[in-house]
């Protein structure tokens, strides 16, 4: 019962009733003009619908009254947009019409019914309506009284019922079309994988320059040697001053998403990472052959994120070990390997996220990574197509 009754209290029911009844303020006007041509009203609409801005004000109008809850919302089911093709022009002329026709029977339920129940409550006292010729014959009784409330419960499943169908039928006809749900899908992904992006630079960046810290500290705090001391201060001072660039990079994507990427690294800084390396300890033997130079942004820019992880991931799981690193441009593909001496912590490197960002860099650009275990070493080989 309560469930039933719902609708009774809810603001909703009489925003919709609303959306119905305007159509009808034009047909009176029109009614006051000529009485003879009711039909004059539903003409005019058929070139109204054709006017792009008219769906665009339907929507407005539909989103206020019908669905107010998703009103301002990116998935909501009925669009604010003006017609984009002749597709969404005559889905906008049905929907007039639509909206015009069930708005004649609200208006008349609205007004007959309220009026029935009226008449009937006024019959037992004796006042027979002269205006009503299905009761102009009825002769006063106290049993008309009884149904009273009946026309003001089939007002209230009318109301209740015309608003669930108009909005059906603009969710329908005002809903996106299939352009523009595909153009929406289109932008979530963009979203999604533009989170993604931002995630692993962090990860790549902050867990690179963080890595190299805590291994000198170590280092540091274990030589008591001076020299050592400031020289790995040093290293960390220029590793967090590299970090605290890749970090403003990464954040000036949040704070302008149209900013070109062109500021990110490149393979062509991949001195900065080696030598970085190298003041942590670790003995890197580095070899670059082919034009670096000519290497495209994007693939270089991942080649850099992708090399910045190996070496994170060495002094994190390896520490201070022989590095072999191999970066070769050649037959239109930029191949990078990195190995060092296979160790016990190694293993469980596979679990996390690094690794899996260097397949999904490779992936995202048709290449192909590969990591793991290799003739007693770890390696990291990785192929990036340049076309």
């Amino acid at each position: 019962m309560t469930r039933l009754l719902r609708p009774l209290i809810s603001g909703t029911t009489y925003t919709r009733l609303l959306h119905l009844w305007v159509p009808m303020l034009f047909v009176s006007v029109w009614m006051f003009i000529d009485q003879t041509k009711p039909w004059v009203p539903a003409l005019v609409l058929l070139p109204l619908g054709l006017i792009p801005a008219v769906r665009l004000g339907e929507g407005v109008q539909a989103q206020l009254l019908l669905t107010p809850g998703e009103q301002g919302r990116q998935d909501a089911s009925i669009t604010v947009a003006p017609s984009a093709t002749w597709r969404d022009r005559l889905r906008t002329v049905v929907w007039l019409e639509a909206r015009m026709a069930l708005g004649w029977v609200a208006g008349i339920a609205s007004v007959w019914l309220p009026v029935l129940a009226l008449v009937l409550a006024q019959l037992p006292f004796g006042h027979v309506p002269d205006d009503v010729p299905i009761l102009s014959d009825a002769r006063p009784h106290w049993a008309y009284a009884l149904f009273v409330p009946l026309p003001l419960i089939v007002l209230y499943g009318t109301v209740v019922g015309l608003g669930e169908l108009i909005t059906a039928i603009a969710r329908r006809l005002l809903g996106p079309s299939a352009a523009e749900r595909l153009t929406a899908l289109e932008e979530r992904t963009e979203r999604l994988l533009e989170r993604t992006r931002i995630a692993r630079e962090l990860h790549d960046s902050i867990g690179h320059a963080l890595t190299v810290a805590v291994v000198q500290a170590g280092a540091a705090r274990a030589a008591g040697d001076p020299a050592f001391t400031d020289r790995a201060l040093g290293a960390i001072e220029d590793t967090g001053r590299a970090a605290l660039e890749d970090l403003e990079r990464v954040l000036s994507v949040l704070r302008e998403s149209e900013r070109p990427v062109s500021g990110r690294p490149t393979l062509a800084e991949a001195d900065r990472l080696l030598e970085s390396a190298r003041a942590s300890g670790a003995k890197v033997d580095a070899e670059v052959t082919g034009p670096l130079a000519s290497v495209p942004g994007p693939v270089s820019r991942e080649g850099y994120r992708i090399l910045q992880e190996s070496l994170t991931n060495v002094l994190r799981h390896a520490g201070a070990v022989p590095v072999r690193v191999r970066i070769a441009v050649k037959d239109q593909a930029l191949s990078l390997e990195v190995r060092n001496p296979l160790t016990a912590e190694i293993y469980g490197a596979g679990a996390g996220s690094g690794l899996r960002g260097m397949r999904e860099r490779a992936a995202l650009l048709g290449g192909e990574a590969r990591t793991g275990p290799d003739e007693g070493d770890w390696q990291v080989h990785v192929q990036l197509p340049m076309r």
